[in-house]
Order: structure tokens, then C-alpha cells, then sequence
């Protein structure tokens, strides 16, 4: 076979809907992983602050690169000092403010209830749309929302009584991130249009980088560092496996097979978290979790493959 007969194969519909889905599948597992990783770590002793800089640290370079890519890409409008300074303050909240929340949170929950009450982010969507841009909330929509917290209200009751207080501070923690990530999708759906995607998302992820750095700097000392080595292996993984190919991978399979298609791989999320966190942290999943959980990825596959035929 020719090279160019490779290519054009590559591009028939069956190959590229498969290496679509593919991408997304691997983006979910890699996302996945994250809240494993964290928990890991954290058995090292390393803390919030200094877990987040190192991963933020280690993802920098390729941020900035997107960036100066995206810079000298032609035919781009330049950006008003408005559209910097939303792009810049959404970064800050979407990527800084929301990972912050969750690396907090998983202090006291497991990885897959963490990953499980991230995933609420599209029914916040929803109801941040309706209180903030005039969109009326359906039927489908109330259903979503009531299916979904229903889930969330069965996982957490079972867990109160284990965990207490603690547990409860760090499910609100990690739903915090949620509404975080969601308000970021919501006010940056506007900029998106003007600024573009690849350059609202290098630049929103670099000004997360340097909100990183600041706190750290701010808030502890420089000898904070001095951590195993398993830390920092730990954390290159987290920025490059967990945090930088999975924006790559998802974006490539939305332009492949589009939101709705990528919505539904994302169901995959709570439940391989919940999975790495069995085989690899030895966390327990009882049947009520998983009860819980697949109502939650009901609720919120209801209102995100909305628009699909």
C-alpha cells in the first residue's frame, strides 16, 4: 500500500469516527487518573499547595508553547484589553480555582466519589444558563437534575456516616470545583467566539499556571520542596498523562465526532475513576456507590446528549 493510499484511508468516515472515539475514551481514562494520582501523592506527605504548583509547573511549558502557537497562527483578530482580561480571570477560576477546590476535597473523599461529583458540572451548566443567560430549563432538564442529585444524595448520606464532618467538607470542596469549572464553561462560551479556542485555552491554562506559583510563593516556603522523588514522578505524570494530553485528546475527538458522542464517553469517568481507585489505592466501592453513581451518569447523560438524533 502507498503512502497516500494510507492517508486517504485514514480519512474514510468508519477510521476517522474510530480514532475519534478512541482519542475520547483514552482523554476520559487519563482524566480519570488524576484523582488517583492525587491521593497517591498525598501519601508522601506533600501538600495542596505544593501538589498543585508541581503540576501546574510541569504542564507550563506546553501551555506556553499552545500559546505561541496560536500567536503565530495568521489571520487572528487581536484580542481587546476586555477579552484578556476575561480569558486571563476565567483561566484563574476555571483551571486554578476549580483544581484547587478538588485537590482540597480529595484530601477527605476517595477518587471516585471526587470524580463522581465532578461530573455534576453540566447540570450546574444548566442551571447557571437559566439564571444568567434567559435559558428556560425543560422538562428534560428537570428530570436530569432530579435523577442526578438524587444519586449524589444517596452516595453522600451512606458516606456521612462513615466519614462525618469530614467527608461532608470534602464533598462540598469538590463540588465547589464543579461549580467553579461550570461557571468557566458557561461566561467562557461568549469570549470562545471572539478569541478562539486555542487561544482562549493557552492562555486561561498559563494564567492558571502563574496563579499556581503566586500561592505557593505566598503562602509556603521554598524548602516545601524538598520532597521524594516519588512526588515528582508523581506529578510530571499528573501534568502530562492527566492534564495536558487529555485537553489535546478531547479536542481532537470534538472535531471528530463531535459533543454529543464525546458527552457519552464521558460516562466513563466516574465509573474508571471509581475502578483505578479499587485496583490501585485499595478504596472500597459498595453497591450503594455504584447505585448512586449510575444515576448521577443517567441525570447528566440526559441533559448533555440533549441535542442528539
Amino acid at each position: 500500500m502507498t503512502e497516500a493510499a494510507r492517508v486517504e484511508g485514514s480519512r474514510t468516515p468508519a477510521v476517522w469516527h474510530l480514532v475519534g472515539l478512541l482519542l475520547a475514551v483514552a482523554g476520559v481514562l487519563a482524566f480519570s487518573l488524576r484523582p488517583v494520582i492525587i491521593k497517591a501523592a498525598y501519601t508522601y506527605g506533600v501538600d495542596p499547595i505544593t501538589l498543585i504548583l508541581l503540576r501546574m509547573v510541569f504542564s507550563l511549558p506546553f501551555f506556553l508553547g499552545m500559546a505561541a502557537w496560536s500567536g503565530w497562527r495568521g489571520g487572528r483578530a487581536r484580542i481587546s484589553g476586555r477579552d484578556w482580561a476575561l480569558t486571563l480571570g476565567l483561566g484563574a477560576l476555571g483551571y486554578y480555582m476549580a483544581s484547587f477546590l478538588d485537590f482540597l476535597g480529595l484530601q477527605y473523599v476517595s477518587a471516585g466519589i471526587g470524580r463522581l461529583l465532578l461530573f455534576l458540572y453540566p447540570t450546574i451548566v444548566v442551571v447557571l444558563s437559566a439564571l444568567f443567560l434567559g435559558k428556560r430549563i425543560g422538562g428534560r432538564e428537570v428530570v436530569s437534575l432530579a435523577v442526578s442529585y438524587a444519586g449524589v444524595a444517596l452516595v453522600v448520606s451512606t458516606e456521612w456516616r462513615d466519614g462525618g464532618a469530614a467527608f461532608g467538607w470534602g464533598a462540598l470542596l469538590v463540588f465547589g470545583s464543579a461549580v467553579c469549572y461550570a461557571v468557566y464553561l458557561v461566561a467562557g462560551s461568549k469570549v470562545i467566539e471572539r478569541v478562539g479556542s486555542l487561544r482562549f485555552t493557552a492562555y486561561a491554562l498559563t494564567s492558571a499556571s502563574v496563579c499556581c506559583i503566586v500561592q505557593f510563593l505566598a503562602l509556603r516556603p521554598l524548602s516545601a520542596l524538598d520532597l521524594p522523588a516519588a512526588v515528582y514522578g508523581l506529578s510530571g505524570i499528573m501534568a502530562v498523562v492527566c492534564t495536558v494530553l487529555p485537553v489535546f485528546m478531547t479536542a481532537e475527538a470534538l472535531r471528530r465526532i463531535g459533543a454529543n458522542s464525546v458527552a457519552l464517553v464521558g460516562a466513563l469517568g466516574p465509573v474508571s475513576a471509581a475502578a483505578l481507585g479499587y485496583l490501585t489505592l485499595g478504596e472500597e466501592v459498595t453497591w450503594v456507590q455504584m447505585v448512586g453513581a449510575m444515576l448521577v451518569v443517567f441525570g447528566v447523560m440526559i441533559v448533555s446528549l440533549k441535542g442528539r438524533r
